[in-house]
């Protein structure tokens, strides 16, 4: 599942392809919304909210969209030929640019100031430009309200903060010392493990292309945790174990320094 910073560098593409000009196309290729036209409209622009985007239009309308496992936007020049075989979702083009949603999970169109009906439920954004000591520490209580749910599944749980998903998890609580089974109230300081996230998806969402490294810079080890199951900890040497957290069906990956992360 994408991150919060790879969101967030998908909402900068669309901005930067999209803003401030009319729609020459909008193809919504999902039945909710398939006689749905935007043509004629201008896109003012486009933010992200944790996994969520919101491609807000003239008119007083959003374009609400979520890349769920697999789903992407592909930015390219208008009149670029479709490539066949995609799951094509959704298309906004322009004189210049065309917008190509794949796989899209989700694609709503709404009244912008409904925009709550889609976001509302979401804790504070780690990539919220607002972001702070009080959004930290709401998102610490948010977490804090279930103590005996593992800090794993707490961090995914984008009720109580949004963005993080299982690469910057696994970061997260590798560089905090602590094991993602562990309950949430056996966490010490849970609003300064939120401000260590934040920093880890600031860092991310500048990245123009793979995920930023962590601390490691060396050639091929990109991360200390994420990935590294069967490999040696780079801090310890012991070995990184992997395996799945969550209920069925929402189990993610895990990885994890069982020496390092008690």
């Amino acid at each position: 599942m994408p991150e919060g910073d790879a969101v967030y560098r998908a909402a900068a593409r669309l901005r930067a392809a999209l803003d401030g000009r009319a729609l020459t196309r909008s193809d919504f290729r999902v039945p909710r919304h398939a006689t749905a036209d935007l043509t004629g409209r201008v896109v003012l622009t486009t933010a992200s909210r944790g996994k969520h985007l919101l491609t807000r239009v003239e008119g007083g309308f959003t374009v609400h969209t979520h890349l769920r496992m697999d789903g992407s936007w592909r930015v390219e020049r208008a009149g670029t030929p479709l490539r066949s075989g995609h799951m094509i979702r959704l298309i906004l083009a322009n004189e210049t640019w065309q917008a190509v949603g794949i796989r899209l999970g989700m694609v709503d169109l709404l009244r912008t100031d409904q925009e709550d009906r889609v976001v509302g439920h979401l804790g504070p954004d780690l990539l919220d430009p607002e972001w702070g000591h009080e959004m930290a520490a709401r998102a610490a209580l948010n977490m804090a309200a279930r103590p005996e749910a593992t800090i794993g599944e707490a961090l995914l749980d984008q009720r109580n903060v949004a963005g993080i998903g299982t690469i910057w998890r696994a970061e997260t609580l590798f560089l905090s010392g602590v094991s993602p089974f562990r309950p949430v109230g056996q966490v010490a300081d849970l609003a300064g493990m939120m401000g260590l996230a934040h920093r880890l998806l600031d860092a991310g969402k500048n990245q123009s292309g793979g995920p930023v490294t962590t601390g490691d810079r060396r050639p091929g080890r990109r991360f200390w945790a994420y990935g590294r199951a069967g490999r040696p900890c780079l801090r310890c040497g012991g070995e990184v174990l992997g395996g799945e957290l969550g209920a069925q069906p929402y189990e993610r990956a895990i990885y994890y320094c069982p020496a390092c992360q008690p």
